[in-house]
């Protein structure tokens, strides 16, 4: 088992910057490729970024390509998502996940992730 907890959601302006962190427990955090999603009022989750358990691979949604980066601190079992450029279209709950999936990460649907956070809300204003 793994629990996730989300923090550094909040307010910013357009073309601002925030930085999302996920705070994992549980064993063999290493072990786990981590993603992050975000869904909009009445819309479905998407898929935003996945690393690779050694932080070595990264993958993006085309949608936040060269604005977000994913990272991750192994020795804090903590993921990061830094978002620069920040668009109001970009509001939305952010969501951590994990997965025990280690292979074809590049994409990864909600039913690929096996353990989620509760959210943290993103607002940004035009």
């Amino acid at each position: 088992q793994v629990q996730l907890v989300e923090s550094g959601g909040g307010l910013v302006q357009a073309g601002g910057s925030l930085r999302l962190s996920c705070a994992a427990s549980g064993r063999a955090f290493s072990s786990y490729t981590m993603g992050w999603f975000r869904q909009a009022p009445g819309k479905e989750r998407d898929f935003i970024a996945t690393i690779n358990g050694n932080g070595g691979s990264t993958y993006y949604a085309d949608s936040v390509k060269g604005r977000f980066t994913i990272s991750r601190d192994n020795a804090k079992n903590t993921v990061y998502l830094q978002m620069n450029s920040l668009k109001p279209e970009d509001t939305a709950v952010y969501f951590c996940a994990a997965s025990v999936r280690i292979f074809g990460i590049a994409t990864m649907s909600t039913r690929d992730m096996n353990f989620w956070g509760k959210g943290t809300l993103v607002t940004v204003s035009s």
